[in-house]
């Protein structure tokens, strides 16, 4: 793993070549290499920089942070500092306004952290207009091809958290880093300690719940009847935004030209990576076709959530489309088939609709090259 670069890292390099106009911040899951990218770029030379890590001090007030940046300016102008886990730091986004306001230009300036949450409320409320987020999400079924030498099967069953490879061998190993290190220190660390959830119990139980549906449409009121408690749909639709916001799920919305009738969907459900669903599942994705099919369904959904621009399904009566997505002017309409018996009467009648779709078919044939880069592939295949 160490010596596999994840391709943020060379956008990120590229955005630091510009004058520094903007505050570079990463954004993404919890252990999926974002320090390790960003030491990579370091150790490739080309920046005057410091690196600073809030995590290895006890931090009491805003004089580290004042610390850390006097240390970079002393590197010469445009130089690079970085602090790693910021949200660690109190009263960070202010601290950063100030000094970023009182010498425009002078630092190039890259902030990261474990909590996405944290970061992102961090920057959109004190930093707006001076921050420019470069997400950083689970990795693809490429990039776990060529570090680790997936196939299709070891991918549906563990991709997307590269630290957990060396536990595949030990399911129950595997389940409870998964459980532990990853979703309970997400729950735990990122969202409770840092948004109002009043029923914590609740909240863990709805995350099982929602990730027992890949690549599913379910209704609110059904995903509220399951809950062991009385609350309405807007419990709900805020805890998924919760996960949303953590990198744990994706809530896709019925595609209508008509905004107000896409957000009063039912929304189908997509965890953030394979590897949720088999730990929220409790094993591994099996030979069962039906299971196999939903996990392929739920890749494929996943690296298209990935990509700049909108990702939606579509289902009138019997007729649906797995995917929808809007890019710019561009719309696909995308069919998953894994083997499972499907027809292709949705994307004929979704395409009839609209007659501007590009249809789409991935498969498990095909696959390998979508991960490879998604909107390349899908502009190459539409024609």
């Amino acid at each position: 793993m160490m010596t596999y670069q994840r391709p943020f890292v060379s956008q990120l390099a590229r955005r630091l070549q510009d004058p520094p106009h903007f505050i570079q911040v990463v954004v993404g899951p919890r252990q999926v290499g974002k320090t390790t990218g960003v030491r990579q770029l370091l150790a490739s030379g080309g920046w005057s920089a410091h690196y600073a890590n809030a995590d290895d001090v006890l931090v009491s007030d805003r004089s580290w942070l004042l610390q850390q940046w006097q240390q970079a300016l002393l590197l010469g102008d445009e130089a690079l500092l970085v602090v790693d886990e910021i949200q660690k730091v109190p009263n960070w986004p202010e601290t950063v306004k100030a000094l970023w306001d009182a010498q425009p230009g002078r630092l190039r300036v890259l902030l990261l952290g474990s909590s996405a949450l944290q970061l992102q409320s961090g920057v959109t409320e004190s930093l707006a207009g001076r921050f420019e987020l470069l997400r950083v999400h689970h990795w693809r079924f490429a990039e776990l091809q060529a570090a680790f030498d997936y196939d299709l099967d070891r991918y549906l069953a563990y991709g997307g958290y590269p630290g957990a490879v060396v536990l595949e061998h030990d399911p129950d190993r595997w389940y409870a880093y998964m459980k532990d290190a990853i979703v309970e220190a997400v729950i735990g660390k990122d969202i409770l300690q840092s948004r109002r959830v009043t029923n914590p119990a609740l909240f863990r139980q709805a995350f099982e719940i929602l990730c027992a549906y890949p690549a599913q449409e379910i209704s609110y009121t059904k995903l509220l009847g399951q809950l062991q408690d009385k609350g309405n749909t807007d419990l709900v639709k805020h805890y998924i935004a919760l996960y949303g916001g953590a990198f744990l799920l994706h809530a896709l919305q019925k595609y209508s030209p008509k905004a107000h009738l896409s957000r009063s969907s039912s929304p189908k459900m997509l965890p953030a990576c394979p590897a949720l669903y088999s730990m929220a599942a409790g094993v591994a994705v099996d030979s069962n076709a039906e299971q196999r099919g939903r996990a392929f369904e739920l890749a494929v959904g996943c690296e298209l959530a990935q990509q700049p621009g909108q990702v939606y399904y579509w289902r009138e009566r019997n007729d649906e489309v797995d995917f929808v997505y809007q890019y710019r002017d561009r719309l696909y309409a995308i069919e998953v088939k894994s083997g499972r018996k499907k027809s292709a009467k949705g994307l004929e009648a979704f395409s009839a609709q609209v007659s501007r779709a590009l249809p789409i078919v991935i498969t498990p044939e095909n696959f390998a090259q979508f991960s490879q880069d998604p909107g390349i592939f899908l502009e190459r295949v539409a024609g």
